[in-house]
């Protein structure tokens, strides 16, 4: 692959028919209907803009990708009429469609009739058909009939092709991956983490597409509700948010985020900005206070007298690792009419290889739940609240900061095995599939979408498709291969909160300090958080199980790299209309490793580092310097490895809310910083102490 320019990917975001997806030599089978040239899409007369918008995608879809050209009408259809797809909206409460966004598919030799609920059930049964044809690689549908149903509801997930950046492209890709609501920061009326935004017309063309906007509030709250004032500052503020755009389905309060003032007497009662170095509690953001209940309801007041509608999600990210009493006492006195929302799998405690780990905030290390979810979703059930769950099941954690989606599908299935189960046994109803890390479609929302659909397939049955369909037979089984090596390599990350705000979340741009000083990581001065959520100085939490940790990771590098050479196989097979993109997936499988391999480093060098300190004498710092050196070397050669993968893929390296942080530049910088460590640096060491 030649060098790409960086945000060069946006263009592969923005194709969501990609062309020539059909395979010449594929022909129907017995049971199937041939969708051809002369065939029509019939839509009502009376069908709303977005259902006349919908067939346009689906006539779009079969010319761009099957090389069929269809005609669309829109007329009164004759029942009897051949060679057309009718796309229709459930009318009245007779027939059998019950819960929103679902449809009835009724494919015959000779028309397909879909049916939907509402438009939205619609949209998606075209983009169901999309699916099956891909899969087929050709314009084939099986006859028969069935009735599709979404399990959860709202799946809400950020932009991955820039925050809070929702280009049309991207709202269509969004639903076409069954997503249902976008997530969109907001500081005030118009004002979003990039600064000005037209938050109603992104509310317009996001309905366009069948999808609602969820607003993330980062407003502070200034005023308690006991204060005199309170009523007329929240009105300013959260009301002022409402009567301007009223379309938005609701919002998201996370403690931190929107932290108040609180009175609870465990906290520091103030905002983070006023905390001062004697303060020992936490800030009323970081603990289930018992005023939260009071404070929701006066903003949940001011907000529903715009939008009687709005869904008040409620997120207890920031107190999982709280007391489970206290915890849960908050949950028993908030609203009812609010939504409660559980990170899935933090703050679970989970032994690797003998070494203690603990999720600290979000990985598909471990499937999930995690305990803390589990005590509020029965808390939540028993109380009627609808649950949502942060499932990050968009493909992306804090695991690796600046990747598009982590390719272990198999343990992505798991989590959705997880997610299924809780809405079974806890109602878990909705599902936040990405934070401010953003979205990338692939295998994992492909295995997303036709898990979280009724009924349902099986990761099982559906990988050896996906496999085909984007690989080609002949390359299929080692696909597979590279997906099982990675989706048990996964097992052994440790997602420590060192390594996830440290070289997990830039990779092999993490620089090898030599000295106590923070290094300034360079980074966009537009980024929403850019080096604001790195920590250059790194320590480990607890350097007694540093051995397990690296010793995990070794494993999981070895398992990891047992994948990239199944994938390099896979690519070598792939067939040529298909090599793009095979490449792509093992420039990705490539740089996690790279990434594995610095984090190793990283911790070997911390450790050298701390046996440097404690030499007593030239002849105990000797050895350790040159095992210093050999890591430093080994580390450089690990950033030069990954610099044509940066340069080939311009998705790699970079987050939506960082910005680039390990393209080649970065790589190159980091390269610098540690030659100057071994050039300047340890040799000024030396000559000071010996």
């Amino acid at each position: 692959m030649t060098a790409e320019p960086n945000y060069a990917f946006r263009q592969r975001l923005d194709e969501v028919h990609r062309p020539h997806r059909r395979d010449d030599n594929a022909v129907a089978a017995a049971g199937e209907v041939t969708i051809g040239d002369g065939w029509c899409i019939a839509i009502p007369q009376d069908a709303s803009v977005y259902l006349a918008a919908v067939a346009r995608d689906l006539q779009d879809y079969l010319f761009t990708s099957m090389g069929v050209s269809v005609l669309l009408v829109r007329h009164p259809m004759d029942e009897t009429a051949a060679k057309v797809i009718r796309l229709t909206v459930q009318v009245g409460g007779a027939a059998s469609l019950s819960v929103a966004r679902s449809y009835r598919l009724q494919i015959t030799a000779t028309r397909i009739t879909l049916c939907g609920f509402d438009d939205r059930g619609v949209g998606q049964g075209c983009y169901y058909l999309e699916d099956l044809m891909n899969l087929r690689e050709g314009p084939f549908v099986a006859v028969g009939e069935q009735i599709r149903a979404p399990v959860f509801s709202p799946r809400m997930v950020h932009s991955g092709w820039g925050i809070d950046q929702f280009p049309d492209p991207h709202l269509n890709a969004i639903a076409h991956a069954g997503f249902d609501a976008v997530l969109l920061f907001v500081k005030g009326v118009n004002r979003t983490t990039t600064g000005f935004l037209d938050i109603n017309d992104l509310i317009f063309r996001a309905a366009s597409f069948g999808l609602d906007v969820y607003l993330y509030s980062y407003i502070i709250s200034h005023r308690h509700p006991d204060d005199a004032d309170a009523e007329s500052f929240y009105e300013s503020t959260y009301g002022e948010l409402m009567r301007a755009h009223a379309g938005a389905r609701g919002i998201i309060f996370v403690g931190e985020s929107c932290e108040f003032p609180s009175h609870d007497a465990h906290t520091t009662q103030k905002l983070r900005a006023e905390r001062t170095a004697q303060d020992s509690k936490p800030n009323p953001g970081w603990w289930p206070c018992v005023d939260y209940p009071q404070w929701l309801n006066l903003v949940k007041r001011v907000i529903r007298r715009y939008n009687p509608e709005a869904d008040i999600v409620f997120w207890t990210y920031n107190w999982g690792w709280a007391p489970a009493a206290d915890r849960l006492a908050l949950i028993e006195s908030l609203p009812e009419d609010i939504s409660l929302q559980a990170t899935f799998e933090m703050f679970e405690n989970v032994e690797r290889r003998g070494t203690p780990t603990r999720c600290v905030d979000y990985t598909i290390s471990f499937a999930g739940p995690g305990q803390y979810f589990a005590s509020e979703a029965r808390a939540a059930h028993e109380r009627g609240l609808p649950l949502y769950t942060m499932s990050n099941s968009g493909g992306r954690t804090w695991d690796f900061g600046i990747v598009p989606y982590e390719p272990v599908p198999l343990q992505w299935a798991r989590r959705h095995e997880a997610l299924l189960k809780a809405h079974r046994d806890w109602g878990l109803r909705g599902l936040m599939e990405s934070h401010h890390m953003g979205w990338w479609p692939s295998i994992v929302s492909d295995l997303a979408k036709w898990a979280f659909w009724q009924p349902a397939t099986s990761a099982e049955e559906l990988l050896p498709k996906l496999a085909c369909r984007d690989f080609g037979v002949a390359a299929a089984g080692h696909v597979l291969s590279a997906w099982q090596h990675w989706s048990e390599a996964i097992l052994d990350y440790v997602p420590t909160n060192e390594d996830q705000y440290g070289p997990f979340r830039v990779g092999p741009a993490y620089p090898l300090l030599f000295s106590e000083d923070e290094i300034l990581f360079p980074s966009s001065s537009e980024a929403h958080f850019g080096s604001r959520i790195l920590n250059t100085t790194y320590g480990p939490h607890d350097p007694a199980v540093l051995d397990g940790e690296i010793a995990c990771l070794e494993a999981m590098a070895d398992r990891w790299d047992q994948g990239v050479v199944a994938m390099r196989n896979a690519a070598a097979a792939t067939v040529a209309s298909k090599r793009d993109a095979a490449h792509r997936a093992l420039g990705l499988g490539a740089f996690i490793g790279h990434c594995v391999r610095t984090t190793i480093h990283v911790k070997l060098w911390w450790q050298l580092r701390q046996q440097l300190l404690a030499a007593a004498d030239a002849a105990q710092a000797t050895p350790v310097l040159a095992r210093m050196v050999e890591v430093a070397h080994a580390e450089i050669d690990n950033t030069t490895a990954a610099m044509p993968l940066v340069e080939a893929d311009s998705s790699l390296g970079w987050e939506p809310s960082m910005e680039y942080m390990a393209d080649r530049a970065h790589l190159e910088w980091k390269i610098a910083q540690v030659q100057r460590v071994l050039q300047q640096e340890i040799p000024a060491w030396v000559d000071q102490h010996w």
